[in-house]
This record gives structure tokens, C-alpha cells and sequence, in this order.
């Protein structure tokens, strides 16, 4: 028997331990339906801010400088959720660092839906590449939607006397130490994938990082660098021109987006695929309902005729997923990505 219970049995006054006993049973029901009601507040007021959602302008953080194809298919996708949404997008470029400074930026924001982050494959490379980050990639960071694959090429500088890629390779084993590579920068996804290919091909090639993919497409223009692996949207009109050469893509198949290029796979370099994506993430934390509102608004915008023909003509392939969907996709992501890492030996402290 509950000690309050024997207490009260104890006292003299029969009216008193009737009292008692409901006073106390009422008490309890008090505190049940407080803790009740406090809970359906707490849905009803975060059903109300999602249904509000948004009532002011959205933020879009790239990590990358203007003009690369982070930023460019960033800026299309946020002027079509301005469009959708009803209200502006802005985007703001926030370079540096593999893209850590823009990445780390929206963790001091409010985890309310009003600031996205663009991210890049290297959202998955970076964990294996420094050795501190600045925040948690998996905890941190709650993902939206996986919004385009990059057909990604293999262009060379039309100084070099190659056409395809078994001609490049021979003529790098006969000029070892010739060939270089460019890249968006120490670890970055077009980085190891010229480590993989030297790795599968047995070349030997040095590496020449910039800040940014466009300054390294800059000199291969030049013909300062040899080569790189770039994407086919910042390729092809330099190739039409007949400024560079075109030699394979790095998927494992041929993308619908460039079906005239070969893979670098089928023309002998069995296992190489360097394909990447972008995507939509925001902070964790945020209202699952914003989440799935943004997924959808996102899935909605990539699905419009004229983004959808506008990306695959120029080599990029829209998807569109939902949060669950992209948090699978970073998750196997990471350790593919890792083995590049593994191979190259790419370290930044």
C-alpha cells in the first residue's frame, strides 16, 4: 500500500481522508491533461508555422564562387522556388575552404527553413579529406533534396596529341611527368578523380589545384594545364569552339545528357567512374514539415519542361528526391568517396 495511502488512513476525520483522496486524484488529472494539452500545442504551433511557410524571403548559401556550376544550377532552382513559393530567393555566394566556410555558415542561422545550403559532392568527400571539421556532416546538416547528377569529362588541351583516351594514355607513358591536371582543389571531386584515373592507368601526372573549378578550366584553356575533369555544362561550349577536347565522361555508363561521349571505362580504364551530384541540405533541426515542403517545391521545380531541357542540354541531369532519399544517397557516397581519398592520399589539416 502507497506510504501517502497508510498516512492518510491514519487521520481521524473520515471526511478528511475522502478529501484527501480526491484532492490528490484530481492533482494527477491536472498535471495529465496539462502535459496533453502542452504537447498539442507544441503540434498545433509547428503545423501553423509550416502552413505560414514561407512568410518572408529565403536565403540560398553556395559554397563556391559566381559562375561555377554550384552556383549556376543553385541560382536556377532558386529562382524557380521564388516563382513557386511566392517569395525571393536570395542566393549568396560564400566560397572557400572545399566549401567548409559556406557549409559551417548556415549552422549560426536558425534552423527554420529560411536558409538552404547548395552542396556538392565534396559534402561527402570533406569528412575523409580534413582531418577537423568544423561541424558534424551526418548530426549537422539535414538533407532536402539530391537536385542534378553531373556528367562529368575528361577535356585536354588541343596542344596535346591525343584524341581519346587510350591515345592520351600512351602518350603519357611515353612523356612521363609531362601531362598535369587541374582541379577545384585539394580534395575536391574532379581532384581524385585525376588521382583515380592515374592510379588505374599507372601515368604519371602531376596535379595543379586552384580555387575553383573555373580557374582551373582557365588555364587549361591556356594550355598552362594539360587536362581536367570538369562538367559538361562548363565544357561545352569551349568544345564546340574547338578550345579543348572532349575525350571521355567519367560515369560508368553514357549519360543521356552527352550520349556522343564514350566513358573512359568502355575505352579501357575498367573501373574508374568519377560521376558526382549537387543538392539541397539545411540545418538540422529544422521543422520535418518545412523539410517535406521544400523537397516537394524542389522535386516541382525540376520537373518544369523548361529547367529540365535547359540542364540536359547542357549535360546535367535533374533528379529531384526526397530528404530520405538524398540522406541515403550522401550515406553510400561517403565511403566510395573515401577510397578515392584512401588512393589519393589527400590530407588537409
Amino acid at each position: 500500500m502507497p506510504d501517502t495511502y497508510r498516512t492518510m488512513r491514519k487521520q481521524s476525520n473520515p471526511s478528511h481522508f475522502v478529501a484527501n483522496v480526491v484532492a490528490n486524484a484530481t492533482h494527477r488529472l491536472c498535471k495529465l491533461l496539462l502535459c496533453v494539452f502542452g504537447i498539442a500545442v507544441g503540434t498545433s504551433s509547428t503545423s501553423a508555422i509550416a502552413e505560414q511557410y514561407p512568410s518572408k524571403p529565403l536565403r540560398m548559401i553556395v559554397p563556391s564562387v559566381a559562375g561555377g556550376i554550384l552556383d549556376t544550377v543553385g541560382r536556377t532552382v532558386a529562382a524557380k522556388l521564388a516563382e513557386q513559393m511566392g517569395q525571393p530567393v536570395i542566393v549568396e555566394n560564400k566560397p572557400g575552404a572545399g566549401s567548409t566556410i559556406g557549409s559551417e555558415a548556415i549552422l549560426k542561422l536558425p534552423a527554420d527553413g529560411y536558409t538552404l545550403l547548395a552542396v556538392a559532392t565534396g559534402h561527402a568527400i570533406n569528412p575523409a579529406v580534413y582531418k577537423k571539421l568544423p561541424y558534424d556532416t551526418v548530426r549537422d546538416f539535414q538533407p532536402v533534396s539530391h537536385t542534378v547528377n553531373l556528367t562529368n569529362v575528361l577535356v585536354v588541351h588541343p596542344s596535346i596529341p591525343a584524341g581519346n583516351v587510350r591515345e592520351l594514355i600512351a602518350y603519357g607513358k611515353a612523356n612521363p611527368g609531362k601531362l598535369t591536371f587541374g582541379s577545384a582543389g585539394n580534395g575536391q571531386s574532379n581532384h581524385l578523380s585525376g588521382e583515380l584515373f592515374k592510379s588505374l592507368t599507372g601515368l604519371d601526372m602531376t596535379h595543379v589545384p586552384y580555387k575553383g573549378s573555373a580557374a582551373a578550366l582557365a588555364d587549361v584553356l591556356a594550355g598552362n594545364v594539360s587536362m581536367m575533369f570538369v562538367d559538361v555544362l562548363s565544357a561545352s561550349s569551349h568544345v564546340k569552339a574547338g578550345k579543348l577536347k572532349a575525350i571521355g565522361i567519367t560515369g560508368t555508363q553514357r549519360s543521356a545528357a552527352a550520349p556522343e561521349f564514350q566513358t573512359i571505362a568502355e575505352q579501357g580504364v575498367s573501373g574508374f567512374n568519377g560521376n558526382s551530384w549537387l543538392g539541397v541540405v539545411v540545418r538540422a533541426g529544422t521543422p520535418k514539415e518545412i523539410v517535406a515542403r521544400l523537397s516537394a517545391e524542389i522535386a516541382k521545380a525540376l520537373k518544369s519542361p523548361e529547367v529540365r531541357e535547359r540542364f540536359l542540354a547542357q549535360g546535367v541531369e535533374p533528379v529531384g528526391s526526397t530528404a530520405e532519399q538524398f540522406a541515403a544517397h550522401i550515406e553510400a557516397e561517403m565511403p566510395r568517396w573515401a577510397r578515392a581519398v584512401q588512393v589519393s592520399g589527400a590530407k588537409i589539416d
